[in-house]
Formats: structure tokens, sequence, C-alpha cells
């Protein structure tokens, strides 16, 4: 009798951690490389919508995911050297009379017919600008971290309130650490001719 108490409880267990791992954004590849403008990052986050979101965005209520990213130089003597800090606002919503799904960041919008189409692209940040060319680093080890979330913070006031309880309204990823070895080294970017001018 104990060991079937036992093997129930496992499964409880098991259950309840795939529940939390659906709740959650996982963050997959990252890339940072050097550009004409500074750094940009690549990155993948894979997740999946609750039944109630994806319910919330088919009827017309938008939903933000803010992804952010930090680049730190740890010091022993003093408090930690900030050296870029940037946040990515992503907004999911659907038009019911065109039947479109729209994603937007900044002036920049994309249409999709299907919310998985729309998905696919907010799960997939590209030559996303980090951190700034004038941004000057010591010949040192700095380490960056990523993480996405979903912002209930915009979310229309009633939802605001469900978020506080409810874990269907709550998505969002660990930060992703990751070491930046010497980016004071990293190889300058190949400038195109135009911007050499001609010699």
């Amino acid at each position: 009798m104990r060991s079937v108490a036992l093997a129930v409880g496992c499964v409880l267990i098991a259950v309840a951690a795939g529940a939390a791992r659906a709740e959650e954004i996982e963050v997959r590849d990252l890339a940072l490389r050097a550009s004409p403008d500074g750094l940009v990052l690549d990155a993948d986050f894979a997740f999946e919508l609750t039944p109630r979101l994806v319910d919330m965005v088919s009827n017309g209520v938008p939903v933000y995911f803010t992804v952010e990213f930090e680049m730190t130089r740890r010091r022993w003597y003093w408090f930690d050297e900030n050296a870029a800090s940037r946040r990515l606002q992503l907004r999911l919503s659907y038009h019911a009379l065109l039947r479109q799904y729209r994603l937007s960041t900044g002036l920049l919008q994309q249409t999709f017919a299907t919310l998985e189409e729309a998905l696919q692209v907010l799960m997939r940040v590209r030559n996303w600008l980090v951190v700034d060319r004038t941004v000057t680093f010591s010949d040192a080890d700095y380490e960056a971290a990523v993480r996405m979330r979903l912002d209930a913070a915009l979310l229309p006031k009633p939802f605001q309130l469900s978020a506080l309880t409810s874990r269907e309204l709550q998505l969002e990823s660990p930060w992703k650490r990751f070491t930046v070895r010497s980016p004071r080294q990293l190889p300058a970017p190949v400038e195109s001719r135009d911007a050499q001018g001609e010699r």
C-alpha cells in the first residue's frame, strides 16, 4: 500500500513539474556579435501560450512581451559595472475585422494569418542592437544575461488583478547568463565600400 501511495506521489510531482514548465519560457540559442552599430543579439525562445492567453488574444485583448538584456563586469572591490541594459517590447494582438494577428515593436508591424505564425516570429529575436558602438569596454570578461516575460502590468486593469493570482497569466523565463570574453577584442565589423568612401 505504501509503494502505491509513493508511486501516486511521484506521478503528482511529475505532473506539477510539467505544469510549471508549461508556464515557463525557455531561452534556447543566444548569439552576440559585432555589427557596424555595436553589438547585436540573436535569441531563440520556446513557450506555449496558456489556454487563457490564447482566448484573450483571440478576443482582441493585446498582450505584451518584454525581452531584457543586461551586461555587467564583476568587480571584487566595488559594485559591479553595468555596461549595458536594454528592453525590447513586443505587442501581440488580433484584428477581428481583418482576421489577422499582429506583432508590433516600435514602429515596425507585421501581420499573420494564424496565431502560430505570429508566435514563431515572436520567439525569434534577430539583429537586436543591445550595446551601442560608443560604449567602451575594459580588457576583461563580462557577464551578459537575457530573459523574456509576459508583461502583466500592460494588460487591461481587470486582467492585471487576475494575473496576481492566476498562473495562466504568468509566463516568464529565468535569466539566461553567459560570459562574453573580452568584448573589447571582438572582431571589428567589415564596413561597406560606401561607408569607407572612395580611396
